[in-house]
């Protein structure tokens, strides 16, 4: 009988002590399911998979508690209206690009690219070791909005025209898909720009709604089939050094959420930021040699209008500068950063390239 007691109070206790312990382990660890829109269709595995990976990361590190689901631009919200439905807090979160909502704030174009601003491995330093995040997100709170770095493409390439471009006049009314603060530059130059989601570039460019699309690289232009509804293949796309894609995350939401799933979400976004850089350095070679295999006629810009556009965009700059204090402190800084940057790539990584690439095996 004594022992029944003793086992009865054991059991007590015990009860007693998950009792006490399972409140501090749901507050540490609490189940919550939140929403991703992606600005980008799935079928571009590259750079929609980063919010997959995101999302994977996320759930793993923590047992399943953190679920977020993923969804393709337009399955929820139309890639437009990503930002601000994300700060509304209708969605907790987007994957998508900044600049795409410069008309709001020219501030948003810096945290994804400008026009001959920094290469990817630039905005990576800036970003991580510049003050570049801490500085974006002081912009961003003000938008409702907490951001992390969520991808880049590398330096793109300058898109697809139907029609050989030789001189800053062969641009004059060319109707062209491409966007942020490109397109303004474009502008500047005689094109028409449109912005038009990826999902809808092949059609708009086969039908001739547009002349030139820009879209990202080799990888990603192939599988769009652009290469089939025009011939010439342009590069640089100065207007995307180092394009920067971007986690976005509702303010509120984030402040809510406990410290160690904040530092998941952050290491889960730097993650998937890496990983899509590398996987399009994998990729992009042997779709270019695809596509020129296919018939792509490769071009360099003309460097009139490489000049042209430099000039242009510093122009835009100072005058966005003299209006828009968000953008002044932003640009400022990122300058900066990217005179020192440019200064040791010219020392050490430019000569490298220069000679690697001038005796690589030739075919």
């Amino acid at each position: 009988m004594m022992k029944r007691r003793y086992l009865l109070k054991a059991a007590a206790a015990g009860s007693l002590a998950t009792a006490i312990a399972t409140p501090a382990i749901a507050q540490s660890s609490p189940k919550i399911s939140w929403r991703l829109t992606s600005g980008f269709p799935k079928t571009l595995d590259t750079i929609y998979g980063a919010a997959e990976e995101f999302t994977r990361i996320v759930s793993d590190a923590t047992d399943g508690n953190f679920q977020i689901q993923a969804f393709a631009a337009g399955e929820i919200v139309p890639m437009p209206e990503a930002a601000d439905t994300v700060a509304a807090g209708t969605v907790e979160m987007a994957h998508t690009a900044s600049y795409y909502y410069w008309g709001k704030n020219a501030a948003y174009a810096l945290g994804t690219a400008i026009p001959f601003g920094l290469n990817a491995r630039g905005m990576n330093a800036w970003y991580y070791h510049g003050g570049g995040i801490d500085l974006m997100n002081e912009f961003y709170h003000t938008q409702g909005l907490h951001v992390f770095p969520g991808g880049n493409t590398g330096v793109q390439m300058g898109g697809w025209w139907r029609k050989e471009i030789k001189s800053l006049e062969d641009l004059q009314g060319v109707k062209m898909r491409i966007g942020g603060m490109g397109g303004k530059v474009m502008e500047a130059l005689g094109v028409v720009p449109q912005q038009i989601p990826g999902g809808e570039i092949y059609p708009a460019l086969e039908r001739g709604a547009i002349d030139a699309a820009e879209w990202v690289g080799p990888y990603d232009d192939e599988k769009l089939g652009l290469n089939k509804v025009a011939s010439y293949y342009y590069y640089p796309g100065f207007w995307e050094g180092g394009p920067t894609l971007n986690f976005m995350i509702n303010l509120a939401k984030w402040n809510e959420l406990p410290k160690s799933y904040q530092a998941i979400i952050a290491t889960a976004a730097a993650t998937a930021n890496q990983s899509m850089l590398a996987k399009y350095d994998a990729k992009n070679p042997g779709a270019l040699k695809s596509l020129i295999a296919g018939g792509a006629q490769l071009r360099p810009f003309p460097e009139d209008m490489m000049s042209k556009a430099f000039e242009v965009s510093n122009a835009l700059y100072a005058k966005l500068s003299a209006e828009n204090p968000d953008f002044k402190k932003i640009y400022d800084n990122q300058v900066a950063f990217r005179n020192q940057a440019n200064m040791w790539n010219q020392v050490a990584e430019l000569s490298f390239d220069v000679f690697m690439i001038r005796n690589r095996p030739k075919g």
